[in-house]
């Protein structure tokens, strides 16, 4: 994982190096070949300069002074290697000669010809020519001269480029390395504190890391996971030693009274009684296999159970009549105080055999633990969520238990004179789980328990 790590921040240090060289060449680039430009056309306007004034000076001959007045304006700004050129075109059109003469290209006497200006450059030197006409004759005035400033001033500038690209190429490097280690800071600090975590410290959480929201919602789902990795951890186990000791009470029994049974020859009322207690503790093992079984499979996968639109209150009102039936001391009253007017809040999108058993166990139990006392079902929604709420006046569950209440077979310790398994509670919340809801126990020694239970409301599939 480190050299995984190693290896993608030496990648992230490389592609930002890449990207801030990119940029200071373009940038360096576009600067060198901007005053390139301006060198060449601010050259161009000089040599225009004096082109124009050598055609006003040759159609000015006969004037004297517009003469020496002109030569002098040439003059006042000398350029390196200087030359100016005054050529007749021929007649004929044949300028080879010309060309010759001066040692530049045909092509360029035709531009100036065709066009009546041209310019052309032969690497320093950069000539400009225009046409015109004196006393029915075609000429062409050239001036040229070398360009001091991309000789001198853009080597220098160039230099100057260079360094700077240079100084800017190792401190982007700096740059690079120093963010590259920042990104990744956060993440190797994660990673070192994932592999503390193990089945043996399960209650080590990381940390969020300040001002990093992407990163602290990874931090945040992660501690999630662990949340719920170390819950079923923990029931696990309580469920291994509950289940252990549970199926190992009635087994014990059961051997026991084969053995005294098969130790001696006794009378046929004996052999009737030992066989009714080996078939009592028999029926409580079963039972007790079969909570478990029923545990397994409304784990935490609802994908198994077939899933439909059911009614809440049409449910309550099914399951207070089975109760009441089954024993007629219960005493269950349904509150519909808080129903919506609208009856669709009342649809969840559920299994209406296993949310049945999830309700007849927590009524069940409220009636009785409370010794058949009044037990209170209130029915309530919004427009999201359908609310029911049980509450019963009975004995309650200590405190320092209430965190054990949801473990398999597990019974509070003043619950010894009621018949039970320690079944139901576990049972209805794997059953509210699976259909994405939330039960939530609050109780108090000898006043009674509330059991609340949220269930998203059903949203019809889209067609």
């Amino acid at each position: 994982m480190f050299k995984k790590l190693a290896t993608n921040q030496t990648k992230t240090m490389l592609l930002l190096m890449l990207v801030f060289s990119v940029v200071i060449l373009l940038f360096s680039g576009l600067v060198y070949f901007s005053i390139v430009n301006f060198s060449h056309q601010r050259f161009y306007e000089l040599l225009k300069i004096r082109a124009t004034t050598i055609v006003q000076i040759e159609k000015s001959k006969d004037n004297l002074n517009i003469h020496d007045t002109a030569l002098s304006t040439i003059k006042d700004e000398e350029l390196p290697m200087e030359r100016d050129y005054v050529l007749a075109v021929p007649q004929n059109g044949d300028l080879k000669g010309v060309s010759a003469e001066v040692r530049l290209p045909e092509h360029f006497f035709r531009n100036v010809i065709e066009d009546g200006e041209a310019n052309y450059n032969d690497k320093e030197l950069y000539y400009i020519g225009q046409s015109y006409k004196s006393k029915g004759k075609w000429y062409i005035a050239i001036a040229s001269a070398k360009n001091h400033y991309l000789v001198y001033y853009l080597g220098y500038l160039k230099k100057t480029l260079i360094t700077c690209m240079i100084l800017a190429l190792f401190f982007s490097m700096i740059f690079s390395f120093y963010l590259s280690k920042t990104l990744f800071r956060p993440i190797l600090k994660i990673t070192n504190k994932v592999k503390e975590i193990s089945s043996e410290n399960l209650h080590l959480r990381l940390e969020p890391q300040p001002g990093n929201t992407e990163l602290n919602e990874l931090v945040d789902t992660f501690n999630d996971m662990l949340n719920r990795i170390e819950t079923s951890f923990e029931t696990q186990n309580h469920l291994i030693g509950n289940v252990s000791h549970e199926l190992r009470t009635p087994l014990t029994s059961i051997m026991g009274e084969a053995d005294v049974a098969l130790s001696i020859k006794r009378s046929e009322e004996h052999y009737q009684e030992t066989l009714q207690i080996i078939l009592n503790e028999a029926e409580k093992l079963d039972k007790k296999i079969k909570a478990l079984l029923m545990i397994a499979q409304t784990g935490f996968d609802g994908k198994i159970q077939k899933m439909d639109k059911v009614r809440m209150d049409q449910l309550l009102w099914d399951v207070i009549e089975t109760a009441q039936r089954i024993n007629s001391q219960n005493n269950v009253y349904m509150d519909i105080s808080m129903l919506p007017d609208n009856p669709k809040k009342l649809k969840v999108q559920g299994n209406e055999q296993l949310l049945h058993l999830a309700m007849a166990n927590i009524i069940n139990n409220g009636c009785k633990y409370s010794n058949f006392r009044q037990v209170r079902v209130s029915l309530g929604a919004t427009d999201e969520h359908v609310y029911v709420i049980i509450k019963d006046s009975g004995i309650g569950i200590p405190d320092s238990e209430m965190a054990k209440i949801y473990d398999p077979f597990f019974r509070a310790s003043n619950t010894k004179n009621y018949e039970g398994y320690g079944i139901g509670l576990p049972l209805a919340r794997n059953i509210i789980r699976m259909h994405s809801g939330e039960l939530i126990v609050n109780s108090k020694i000898n006043v009674g328990t509330t059991v609340q239970i949220k269930f998203p409301v059903y949203v019809p599939p889209e067609n």
